[in-house]
């Protein structure tokens, strides 16, 4: 099952379960509405959340207390299926299943209700050119050809009402069913006197053909609302085509090619020009370029060496590649980003909170609304004319269905978060898509957001020691952290030819820089305030002077002490990144504030802010205050969304009203923030906004139509100005039409 181990601290800190279901039967928004909230009744149950359009519900469970089977059969009593997803997986399609369904029972219908629509065009004073069969005309035959419609084809209407009404609630089916059975069985009252009667000279006036269009006109709603649906979730089923479906491994010394499912973790694997890239790893042997774009947004291939990272999925240009699989399966990134977007696109928006109350009250009220329409046409307007009191009646149960409004939002979030997958933009859930609208500040961080994050030791100076072994100190000290500045010093050290040592002890004191005991000798290498904090003796004026220079130019400086004198310095610098500038005019120009914070000095951090055109700039901040600075910004009433890729990043992320992490980051961040960002190119923050702001138009819109459809269509059809097989088909466009206004944004291109 699709399931994994979680700790809520909603439930006091007890082990949990979560669980997908593939639902089935569900008709409306108040069918999704009654599953939830069964689910969050169960004993047990920690959240449960049902989305109408995905038609699958997520749970969060303990498993001491129930069982999915447990909540299985929950979810049956009331009338409907739920499937675990991984067991669903194994057959086919439920989606598909009930589309082929769907065909047959509108095939079958269409052909009996096309004569009954045929009778009742003739009946129209404008239409009598109309030929018609007399036999169409003959109340037996209209009942003959309407019974199966109503009784067969209409027959899960009546299962899905009466489960419904047994379960003290209401969904589209016991409005469907309320209608057509007033039409269907007030004509047979009518033929029936008729017949007894003996008034064979003339027709009755009968309404088959009402109950029996509106019964075709639902399913083929239903039928075009299927498969929208299906269309809006095709951004995964292409994220899954991505993948490559063989791959070459050497076993044995013996090149063999295998199922990409069947490859092992630490498998060796050759890559062949032009071919995709089976699984995540590491090249051994071979350079090339590979394209990333498909999965990160990056415009130009990327150059591979030995050792650089693979990803499953890309493609190799134009040079042979060895590689060893580090991931595979539901390791890899591809998957996690298929499961990211399953994930997006089975949550809620808090806006569908707004239509989950409305749709949880509205079939209620619509049949009162139908009462009361009744009772008025019969005892005051019509003054006694029952069929067109049932008529106008049956015209307010069929518009008011409650369709349009339940599928406003998931749908929208369905496709917003899918279109933003394939652009390179990962939201964790609809509440993230939801909030990015709002940002008023983005807080970036300098180094590998704003920055390359890949520096390279520039300038070198010693006060007493020999260059040589100044840097041999120096790089020994810093190859134990995993800092991207001291990684530019070690591999700078390398790159002179000069071998490290290793050291005896090390710390990395965070936001300072390390220390540590090599051969007897204390280094230390960092910032100023580090030198503070041990006391360290001299520093020259004229020395510092030379380093204020070097930070002016935007260079990261790192002053050494040895044994508790100073001995020097090494300057590091880190390019900003090419789009780095235009990203940040983009995001100004859209009307929100670009902040930048560093662990840098006030000079370099300046320095790199003027290059990119950010004016508010926090520098010598510690990681343990990042978060304190979002903070800040969000006691001033502004909502706030920090940018980074570091551990050190992680608290800020997690405090900002959304954290956008790079995927070129580490897991940690990314898994703190709201929002992965698979490029490191910033202009997918401001894309980030700005797919949220489209989404969330979209869902307005929809919300908008739906409610004013209904808002409006029950007056009209209350004052007798819709027939029922008009109203019919207008609730069927109505689900249709909000389906398709959510696929639009399937098509949205951003920069």
């Amino acid at each position: 099952m699709n399931q994994r181990l979680e700790t809520s601290s909603a439930t006091g800190g007890a082990a949990t379960e979560h669980i997908s279901f593939e639902l089935s039967g569900m008709t409306c928004a108040a069918c999704a509405t009654r599953i939830e909230k069964t689910l969050n009744k169960t004993p047990g149950v920690a959240e449960a959340s049902v989305n109408l359009a995905m038609e699958t519900a997520r749970v969060v469970y303990r498993p001491s207390e129930v069982t999915p089977g447990e909540m299985q059969q929950r979810v049956e009593k009331i009338g409907y299926k739920a499937t675990p997803q991984q067991e669903a997986k194994g057959g086919e399609d439920h989606r598909v299943t009930e589309i082929r369904k769907q065909k047959q029972r509108l095939w079958i219908s269409a052909v009996l209700s096309l004569p009954l629509l045929w009778a009742m065009v003739g009946h129209f004073s404008w239409t009598t050119w109309i030929w018609v069969p007399a036999i169409f005309m003959n109340p037996w035959m209209q009942l003959v050809l309407a019974a199966p419609v109503q009784f067969y084809v209409g027959r899960h209407f009546y299962v899905s009402a009466y489960k419904a009404l047994r379960s003290k609630s209401a969904n589209m089916d016991v409005l469907v069913s309320l209608g057509t059975s007033a039409a269907f069985f007030y004509s047979v009252y009518v033929t029936l006197d008729w017949w007894f009667r003996g008034e064979r000279h003339h027709s009755p006036e009968l309404y088959f053909e009402t109950s029996a269009v509106l019964i075709t006109l639902v399913i083929l709603g239903k039928l075009l609302e299927a498969q929208a649906k299906g269309r809006s979730s095709e951004a995964i089923k292409r994220l899954m085509g991505l993948q490559a479906q063989t791959a070459r491994v050497v076993r044995d010394g013996v090149e063999i090619q295998i199922p990409v499912y069947e490859v092992l973790v630490g498998d060796l694997l050759n890559i062949r020009p032009g071919e995709k890239i089976p699984t995540d790893g590491v090249v051994v042997e071979g350079h090339s370029s590979v394209d990333e774009s498909l999965l990160t947004g990056e415009s130009f291939p990327l150059e591979k060496g030995v050792g650089d990272r693979l990803i499953g999925a890309t493609i190799n240009k134009n040079g042979m590649l060895s590689m060893r699989a580090t991931q595979v399966g539901q390791g890899t990134i591809l998957a996690q980003i298929v499961k990211v977007v399953e994930d997006a696109q089975g949550s809620k928006a808090p806006i569908q909170r707004i239509a989950d109350v409305i749709s949880g009250i509205f079939v209620p009220i619509v049949v009162g609304l139908a009462l009361v329409t009744f009772v008025l046409w019969y005892a005051w307007f019509g003054q006694g004319d029952f069929a067109g009191a049932l008529e106008k009646a049956i015209a307010v149960l069929v518009i008011a269905c409650p369709c349009a409004l339940g599928l406003a939002t998931p749908t929208s979030i369905m496709a917003g978060s899918g279109r933003a997958a394939e652009l390179g933009i990962l939201f964790k859930g609809g509440e993230q898509l939801e909030s990015a609208h709002h940002i008023d500040v983005v807080m970036l961080d300098k180094t590998g957001t704003v920055t390359e994050g890949k520096p390279s030791l520039t300038d070198v100076f010693t006060t007493t020691l020999d260059e040589a072994e100044f840097l041999r100190l120096v790089g020994g000290a810093e190859r134990n952290s995993e800092h991207p500045l001291a990684e530019a010093i070690v591999h700078g050290v390398k790159d002179r030819g000069i071998s490290l040592p290793q050291a005896e002890q090390f710390e990395a004191i965070p936001g300072y820089g390390v220390k540590a005991m090599i051969e007897g000798k204390s280094i230390l290498v960092g910032t100023q305030r580090l030198m503070k904090m041990n006391e360290i003796a001299g520093q020259e004026d004229a020395w510092l002077e030379v380093v204020a220079d070097l930070e002016g130019q935007a260079k990261t400086v790192m002053l050494v002490a040895i044994d508790g004198v100073f001995a020097g310095w090494v300057a590091v610098a880190d390019s900003v990144k090419a789009t780095s500038k235009a990203a940040i005019a983009r995001l100004q120009a859209m009307g929100i504030r670009v902040m930048m914070m560093t662990g840098d000095n006030q000079r370099t951090a300046d320095a790199v802010g003027r290059q990119v055109g950010v004016a508010d700039v926090l520098a010598q901040v510690l990681p343990e205050d990042k978060a304190a600075h979002v903070k800040k910004q969000q006691d001033q009433g502004l909502r706030v969304a920090m940018v980074g890729d570091g551990i050190n990043d992680a608290p800020a992320l997690a405090t900002a009203d959304i954290g956008m992490a790079m995927g070129t980051g580490t897991d940690v961040a990314m898994e703190a923030a709201g929002v992965t960002l698979m490029s490191g190119d910033l202009h997918h923050v401001a894309n980030t906004i700005l797919m949220s702001r489209k989404t969330m138009g979209n869902i307005k819109q929809n919300l908008f139509w739906a409610l004013g459809y209904n808002l409006l269509g029950i007056p009209i059809a209350a004052l007798g100005l819709l027939a029922p097989w008009v109203a019919g088909a207008a609730m069927a466009l109505s689900s249709v039409s909000v389906v398709l206004n959510a696929l639009r944004l399937q098509r949205v291109k951003l920069k």
